[in-house]
């Protein structure tokens, strides 16, 4: 039998505007929407009702299961927890971020983390989630290991997404070897002779490794329908790069001179939203709110505080007044899905998958009341 749900007296957030009415949902997809009509119906009391959102880059769920150093939590519980997080976010699909290729900074190790790739598996097939769980791979160029880690993904799971990273010393985020100083030695306590032998090592290590290891990591990728991102960006040269690998998002980038030259080169711009939030980056980086008012920002990711990102869409007009907030919203549904090849979702619009977050904003933070997912109340 077809089940059907309406839902009515909502301000409905549209690819363009907001209409007031209601929306009715069939077997888990969107089915119409009426504007000032009266149904019957969950009478949602004048709320927004905006997509569900999509997120592509998260490390959130290494802090459930690493939550302290030298402590480890059950894999599944783990992922549990970060899913309850997220979907009462508002997000109903989720790539999770994994780390390939470690050094001497890594919380966890490879078999960890595809241990916890594992864990999302085995909690998908077992109907244990409430977001839709997808894999992202952060691959640290520079490691000697990530090849082998790499391969050991794509052998047994379906990745989604993959992003080339390189975090040695001088490059991208840590162009300055002075704030790769503060972070590393203030992060892992070490001494000044232990930093300098750490620093020259992974120098060396991005000398002999990055470059091959960018090709060969993009040529896995590419035959097998995986998007590329690239990270931290910093100068034209790296946008240039990051073109002529295929790449279809840069993540993150440092500067506004990498942010324009990713849009003129049809590559979309992903920006954290606790950088909106907070109003600039913790690490000195060109800020997301300048980005968005100069028209170079296409998709906000919530990075580290799965909440952000609803704060950030209802910040966001108030921030730069010439962003509508059906503006605000796409950045982190429809624009996201797109960047990925997920056609099905990311729209209020008949036919596509009933992945919906009931929100009220008043003054201060938005409260998100209700998640759905594919017509199922999740959170």
């Amino acid at each position: 039998m077809m089940r059907e749900q309406i839902f009515t007296h909502a301000r409905i957030v549209l690819d363009d505007e907001i209409v007031e009415g209601s929306l009715v949902v069939r077997d888990g997809m969107i089915a119409d929407f009426d504007t000032g009509a009266t149904r019957h119906g969950e009478d949602l009391g004048g709320d927004y009702l905006v997509p569900g959102f999509v997120e592509l880059h998260t490390d959130h769920l290494e802090n459930h299961y690493a939550p302290r150093p030298g402590v480890r939590w059950n894999a599944v519980a783990a992922v549990q927890a970060h899913d309850a997080q997220v979907a009462g976010a508002g997000i109903t699909t989720v790539f999770d971020a994994l780390r390939v290729g470690m050094d001497e900074d890594a919380r966890t190790t490879t078999s960890e983390m595809q241990m916890l790739a594992g864990a999302i598996e085995t909690a998908k097939r077992e109907d244990r989630l409430r977001a839709d769980h997808l894999l992202h791979l952060r691959c640290e160029v520079s490691a000697p290991d990530v090849l082998d880690g790499l391969a050991g993904f794509l052998d047994i799971l379906p990745v989604k997404l993959v992003s080339l990273m390189d975090h040695s010393p001088g490059q991208r985020q840590f162009a300055s070897l002075d704030s790769y100083r503060a972070f590393y030695q203030g992060k892992m306590g070490m001494s000044d002779a232990a930093y300098e032998a750490f620093a020259n090592k992974r120098i060396a290590q991005a000398d002999e490794f990055s470059a091959r290891h960018r090709r060969e990591i993009v040529d896995l990728c590419h035959p097998r329908g995986i998007a590329v991102a690239s990270h931290d960006d910093a100068t034209a040269a790296h946008v240039d790069e990051a073109a002529a690998d295929g790449v279809s998002i840069a993540e993150f980038p440092t500067t506004i001179e990498a942010a324009a030259a990713s849009r003129a080169a049809d590559i979309r711009v992903l920006m954290g939203a606790p950088n909106l939030v907070r109003g600039g980056s913790h690490s000195g980086n060109v800020s997301a709110a300048v980005l968005a008012e100069a028209g170079q920002l296409d998709i906000l990711s919530s990075d580290y505080v799965p909440f952000s990102l609803m704060v950030a869409v209802f910040a966001l007009p108030q921030l730069v007044p010439s962003i509508s907030l059906p503006e605000a919203v796409r950045l982190v549904t429809r624009a996201p899905a797109e960047a990925v090849g997920l056609s099905d979702r990311g729209a209020i619009r008949p036919g596509l998958r009933a992945d919906l977050v009931r929100v009220r904003a008043g003054e201060g933070v938005p409260v998100v009341r209700s998640v759905w997912r594919l017509g199922e109340r999740v959170s």
